[in-house]
């Protein structure tokens, strides 16, 4: 059970944090293309470990 909340937690990071930081360096640098080239891998990442995250968290609570 412990693994699962980590690993939610790290997704839900990949999905929020990441492109939050590449915001911030685009409204620094005026440049936004760091916030469009961050998009797609952090959607891949973060929407991945989600979805295995939330299906071993439904078969933890079939089995308890």
């Amino acid at each position: 059970m412990q693994n699962t909340k980590v690993a939610l937690i790290v997704s839900l990071c990949a999905l929020i944090v990441i492109p939050g930081l590449f915001l911030i360096v685009s409204l620094i640098t005026g440049q936004w293309k760091f916030l469009l080239f961050s998009i797609p891998p952090a959607l891949i990442a973060g929407l991945t470990g989600l979805n295995l995250t939330i299906r071993q968290i439904k078969i933890e609570r079939k089995s308890v």
